[in-house]
């Protein structure tokens, strides 16, 4: 079971961050997806730097990227099958990233029950144990998210992304 469900994570990376533009916008990659896990690198780029004179990543970069990769570990989690929402999403900044350098969201999700995911997630830019930022947070799995879900299947079925659904 846990091979399937790789697999069928594994055929939908193409799509899982670029199925949001939000996501695409912020440059943001998916390194890792698991049964119970994900995690996803920001690339440090100059137009995303918050106070010019230090060059640090804007922390609401952080928060999307946590945000994101949390989002990711319930997806997977839960089969991979239902799009999801999230309720509450709480960090912890521990400290600025350091200028030049990428930032690293690694995610687990800890509990499904129900409808319900529970995660947490570290951000860090090389150091696993100096985090930027750490989260918790919890995703539920909504109508409207499993009636999107349906549709990005069926497109992915046919061939198109999710993504060129999007209006601009």
């Amino acid at each position: 079971m846990s091979d399937d469900i790789q697999a069928h994570l594994d055929s939908l990376r193409p799509f899982l961050v670029d199925g949001s533009p939000h996501a695409a916008a912020l440059g943001f990659q998916l390194e890792t997806i698991t049964p119970n896990g994900a995690s996803i690198r920001a690339p440090y780029r100059e137009d995303l730097i918050g106070d010019p004179e230090t060059r640090v990543l804007h922390g609401g970069v952080v928060t999307a990227l946590l945000d994101h990769a949390c989002g990711m570990a319930a997806f997977a989690a839960m089969g991979g099958k239902k799009a999801n929402a999230t309720l509450d999403l709480r960090l912890d900044y521990m400290r600025p990233a350091r200028p030049g350098e990428d930032v690293l969201a690694e995610a687990e999700c800890v509990k499904v029950s129900g409808l319900f995911a529970f995660v947490s997630a570290i951000a860090h830019d090389g150091d696993r144990d100096d985090p930027v930022a750490r989260a918790t947070a919890a995703f539920m799995v909504t109508k409207a998210g499993e009636a999107a879900a349906k549709r990005a299947r069926a497109e992915m079925k046919a061939g198109a992304s999710p993504i060129s659904q999007v209006k601009t």
